[in-house]
This record gives C-alpha cells, structure tokens and sequence, in this order.
C-alpha cells in the first residue's frame, strides 16, 4: 500500500517519465493531488430530476409534481441527484515550439499531462469536458461529455496527435469561440508563443460570449533565465531558423525583456477579466489544479 508521501510524488511531472499510461497517469496526479488536500473538492454540483416520493409536510412546494397530481389526485414531489453543472473545453496547443525542453520534461509532456489529470479531475466531479487540438488551425475539436468512457477518448486523441508547424493561437481561438454556443469554462494551454496583441483578442471573444477563461502559460525555465553557455545555435522549432549567438552578452536583456513581456501579458489578462497562471516545467501539478478548483468554485 502507498504511503501519502509515494501517492503526492506524481504531481511532480519528472516522476511520470516512466509511465507510458496516460490514463494512469491521470489518475495518479489527481489521487496525488486529492491527498495532499484538507478537505475533498468534491462537492456543490447541482441537480437533475430522479425519482418521486410521496409529499410528507413540511417539504418544499415548489417541488410538487402537478402533473401527477392531476392524474393521480395525489402529492408527489421531485427527488433530485447530481448531475453535471460545468462544461469545459480545453483548448491544448500541439504546435512545434512545444516540442521545446531544457530539461526532462518537454512543454509538451508538461501540457499532456496536465491535460490528461484536468480532463480525469473534471469527469470525477461529473462535469463535461470537450478538447481541442490546435496549432496553425484546429486539428480536433471533441465536444464535452461526461461519461468516465469519454476520458479514453480525450487520452488516445491527444497521445495520438501530431505537433504541427506553426501556431496561430488567435484564428484558433476565434474559431472555437464561434462553435460553442452553452456557456462554459475555457481552459488554454499553451507556450504562447504568439503575437501578445492577437492571443488578447482571441480570449476577449470568448469572454464577449459570456464564457470563463483560464489559461495556462507553460514555460521552461530555461527559456525564462536564458541560461545557455558558449557559442550556441538557436534553431526555430515551428520555421527551422538558425541563429548562432554568445548568450552570455545578451542574458541580460533577454531576461528582463522577457519578464516585462510575462507582467504585460498577465496585467492584460486581469484587465479582461481572464485568470492566467504561469507554469513552468517544473512546476508540480498540484498549483494548476488548485487554479482550476478555485476557478470552478467562482463560477458557482
């Protein structure tokens, strides 16, 4: 049997290497997750219509079957049960500049993976989650269900898929904005390595339809302290550009216009209402899915 400790080890990404599972996966970073927690998130869904029972005083009359009534001349009320009360979709980026990493873990592998625990994590509490694969254009988009078999589905579409040659976050997103019509919870994972100006745009449209916006930037930390020695070639994972530079004399500027860009982008991000969460590859999973929780528990 495991001890607490072996359970929360998963959520950190270099301990799922060895695991090719993605469905074990999922379920080892949420048990990890769900251990290292108080209390369990588990709770306030809403309901659907069960069964009746038979109308004893001092329950509510605005549950009272009237139809029955009519037909039967007698009080039943509406039992209810739990039901699913959230859509998800997660909008995951499989473009090529994912493919980048410093260390073990790829942002790609990073992304998968958090994926795979949201999606499991979602279905646990019977909500429905839908995906979307995406890099220059939509690759796959799978529309929110419920049921635990889904999650299969989810998991091979996305193991499955090729990382494309570029990325166009914005056409993505304004594309899936106009294909889903039921108010929801848009959840992004991406590098976005895009322009800061058109993934804004792309993310206000889906507030403009009155959805919920979380998104996940992922980042290696490698690209964020640009702690590469001697002479290097930079090599473009989406157009294949090479460059070769001493990041040594440029270290400096590089960082501190890379930290203007990421205060920039999350002050845009408040200013819209959207929440966005930095993620670096190291980071263990327990920090998203606690963005995620507290996101969902907002909305209700």
């Amino acid at each position: 049997m495991e001890t607490s400790n072996q359970i929360t080890k998963y959520l950190q990404p270099d301990e799922l290497l060895s695991i090719t599972n993605m469905e074990l996966i999922a379920r080892l970073v949420v048990e990890g997750f769900i251990t290292g927690l108080h209390k369990s998130p588990f709770h306030g869904f809403s309901v659907e219509f069960s069964q009746h029972k038979a109308y004893n005083p001092g329950d509510s009359l605005r549950f009272i079957d009237w139809k029955v009534l009519g037909r039967t001349e007698r009080y039943y009320i509406k039992q209810y049960e739990e039901e699913t009360n959230l859509r998800a979709t997660i909008l995951l980026d499989i473009s090529k500049s994912m493919l980048f990493g410093g260390g073990e873990v790829s942002k790609a592998k990073y992304a998968s993976y958090l994926t795979a625990a949201l999606a499991y994590l979602l279905i646990q509490q019977r909500d429905a989650v839908g995906m979307v694969l995406f890099d220059d254009k939509l690759r796959k988009n799978l529309p929110p269900k419920s049921v635990y078999s889904y999650l299969n589905v989810l998991l091979s579409e996305m193991t499955g898929a090729l990382h494309g040659p570029d990325t166009n976050i914005a056409k993505s997103l304004h594309t899936i904005a106009e294909q889903i019509k039921r108010r929801s919870l848009i959840i992004l994972i991406s590098d976005l390595l895009d322009s800061p100006d058109e993934i804004i745009s792309g993310l206000k449209h889906f507030r403009h339809e009155q959805h919920e916006v979380l998104v996940f930037h992922i980042i290696d930390p490698r690209e964020a302290a640009f702690d590469f020695e001697g002479d290097v070639i930079f090599e473009d994972l989406e157009s294949g550009e090479r460059i070769r530079t001493q990041p040594g004399f440029i270290r400096r500027g590089y960082v501190s216009r890379y930290r203007a860009y990421l205060e920039d982008l999350a002050r845009r991000m408040r200013d819209n209402r959207i929440d966005y969460q930095t993620l670096y590859t190291d980071t263990p999973y327990d920090k998203a899915l606690t963005q995620y929780l507290l996101k969902r528990k907002k909305m209700f």
